[in-house]
């Protein structure tokens, strides 16, 4: 029975942590893992106060919690962790009354960041699909007629070869040209239509590979900072589209770094228990963050910057990320981003294991 409970508690979404008298972790479960960025091998034996900077106020309710034997939730509440990450959390304290070993304190730390991302992924999931739909109708209206000018400008270049005006073939060429490079852009726009290509994919392996590429186009440009765990299983997916997902939005940062003195990307690989994606809970997925020094995304932006032709840049086409997102989403993952005056974060999650959509 008691193996049976610490099953059923180590699978909640909800953080528990188990202190005694002295404030020391007896118990975390998974959740808890994942939320104060720690292992209960690590936290056990340690006080609260190592793993989250509570203020006076928090620890002082604690200790009369105990002494009184009275409850209190705290909502809201801002917590940090030593690595200086700020989280928001619903608070509850509750009082475990053991005969032998005296009261104990019992805390749920609801992740209210994780419930808004939640949110946001319902939200961008039904935006993709609407805005899937709207390109989708508007690229047939537009290569159908795109294929009929080319068709033309075929026909009047043939009557030109035979001699009529060989001096007017330089402008069907450029007829020909546009159209194709028009069709072109709307077939980005649609993203990747392909099946996926699903086989054991290193992680490390893509995030290599993608550095390689940007050095080989901006050598020297670029610190790079690793923070990999090379423990990681292979993912199941699509390489070449992992690949590509990935290098869209490490040349976004890039691109956001041109003005900056020392310009920097920080690839991070973790493994993340217990993590939601849209309406579906899965065990562990794979955690990527690609983070830049850059200026930040005008907050107007943040919100539109995963639709097609919408970009930061005069120069940009707003494809890249659109294409990302679409490639992540195909893998039933999510893409998140984060982003202030010299740091912007882009979040990647991806299950470890692929299930294809149902039918």
């Amino acid at each position: 029975m008691k193996r049976m409970l610490g099953s059923i508690v180590d699978s909640m979404t909800t953080a528990v942590v188990v202190l005694d008298r002295a404030l020391i972790v007896e118990y975390l479960n998974a959740a808890a893992e994942g939320l104060l960025k720690t292992s209960a091998s690590h936290a056990i034996g340690q006080s609260i106060q190592d793993l989250i900077l509570l203020d006076n106020r928090i620890l002082s309710a604690l200790t009369i919690a105990l002494e009184n034997d009275q409850p209190f939730t705290e909502r809201e509440a801002t917590i940090r962790l030593p690595d200086n990450i700020s989280e928001q959390v619903d608070f509850t304290v509750n009082i475990l009354d053991d005969e032998r070993s005296g009261a104990r304190l019992l805390l749920e730390l609801q992740h209210l960041n994780r419930l808004k991302r939640i949110n946001k992924d319902d939200e961008s999931v039904e935006r993709q699909e609407t805005t899937r739909r709207l390109i989708r109708g508007l690229a047939h209206e537009i290569k159908n007629p795109l294929g009929g000018i080319r068709g033309a400008a075929q026909l009047l270049e043939g009557e030109l070869l035979e001699g009529q005006h060989p001096e007017l073939k330089e402008y069907t060429g450029v007829i020909i040209s546009e159209t194709d490079r028009l069709k072109d852009l709307v077939d980005r726009m649609l993203g990747p239509q392909r099946q996926l290509d699903i086989s054991e994919v290193n992680i490390l392996e893509v995030l290599e590979h993608t550095i390689r590429l940007i050095q080989a186009e901006r050598p020297g440009f670029i610190t790079w900072r690793r923070d990999y765990d090379p423990s990681l299983p292979h993912v199941e997916g699509d390489r070449t589209q992992l690949i590509q997902a990935v290098m869209n939005v490490v040349r976004n940062a890039c691109d956001a770094l041109a003005e900056v003195e020392d310009p920097e990307i920080q690839l991070r690989s973790r493994a993340i228990r217990q993590f939601t994606i849209g309406n579906v809970r899965h065990r562990i997925v794979l955690q990527l963050e690609i983070t830049d020094n850059g200026s930040g995304i005008d907050p107007v932006l943040q919100e539109r910057i995963f639709f097609p032709m919408i970009s930061g840049r005069a120069e940009g086409t707003g494809l890249g990320l659109a294409i990302t997102q679409n490639v992540i989403s195909q893998h039933r993952g999510s893409v998140q981003v984060t982003s202030r005056p010299g740091k912007t974060c882009f979040s990647i999650y991806i299950p470890f294991t692929y299930e294809p959509a149902p039918l």
